[in-house]
């Protein structure tokens, strides 16, 4: 049986974050082999992972940030169980080293991120471990960029909630950061009614029937209503014509415009841990 030594179990904590009681357990169990006590660990985060498999990953951190002379943001949320844990900090530089990860080669989806490395270890297999770790499910719950001539990034208090925001020019950081906190603070179903699905259109006109009819209206008349109720829809609901909350009685279209005449939004994104 090998010597295990303190400094080998610190060294195999710092190598994969567990605890050092999992560690010199894993190292004893593999007399000794590093590598094989990296997969034991892992191992173990893979049993809980299946283990809690049905239990809600809805704590976490959802992050932020822009890259190239911000014109490209990355957002992703790491996803855990409870409140305590999100705050932990081996959690928070987790979540942060994945958002490097992904800022730095721009994966295409989930999956690619997943398998992107990490001092040698995919980022998947990371997760797992903190989940043995933790003993918590973990999860990447959410990944998405953003590419325009100027990116904006946001992060709510608390890492619960964040926005990216694209515009189709360069202009003060500051003005994109303001239409990155509308977004996250109005939460729009689109840029401009354009860009709403016709499935949520289809949706808001069923509604806006509905309850003319409950209000006793004349069927000929119900989708003449109903029209008129989602104009309203668009315009609370839609970005560039929502109330700039900063202001008031200007819309962010207005807004924009005052600092440039063609500055609009092209894109943005948004993700919270109620999402």
């Amino acid at each position: 049986m090998a010597n295990i030594k303190a400094a080998d179990v610190a060294k195999l904590r710092k190598m994969t974050g567990a605890g050092m009681m999992d560690c010199k357990k894993a190292l004893v169990e593999a007399d000794g082999d590093f590598e094989r006590a990296k997969e034991l660990i892992r191992e173990k985060g893979l049993a809980i992972a299946n283990k809690r498999a049905d239990r809600e990953a809805s704590e976490g951190a959802v992050i932020a940030k822009t890259v190239k002379d911000d014109t490209v943001g990355v957002m992703i949320a790491l996803n855990c169980e409870t409140d305590f844990v999100a705050k932990n900090d081996d959690f928070v530089a987790l979540a942060n080293s994945i958002l490097e990860a992904a800022a730095e080669n721009l994966p295409a989806n989930v999956d690619e991120l997943k398998n992107i490395e990490i001092n040698g270890q995919k980022i998947g297999d990371l997760v797992v471990e903190r989940s043995g770790v933790t003993g918590e499910k973990m999860e990447i719950a959410f990944y998405d960029k953003v590419e325009a001539a100027q990116v904006a990034a946001y992060i709510h208090m608390g890492n619960k909630l964040s926005t990216l925001v694209g515009l189709n020019t360069k202009v003060d950081p500051q003005i994109g950061l303001n239409i990155a906190m509308q977004v996250a603070a109005m939460n729009p179903a689109g840029v401009d009614k354009d860009s709403v699905s016709q499935e949520v259109i289809d949706k808001e006109l069923e509604i806006g029937r509905e309850q003319a009819r409950q209000e006793g209206k004349k069927e000929e008349l119900l989708d003449k209503i109903a029209q008129g109720k989602l104009q309203k829809f668009f315009k609370e609901n839609t970005l560039l014509n929502q109330e700039f909350v900063q202001e008031g009685k200007i819309s962010v279209r207005d807004y924009l415009k005052k600092q440039n005449p063609e500055l609009t939004v092209t894109e943005f994104k948004r993700f919270g841990l109620s999402n």
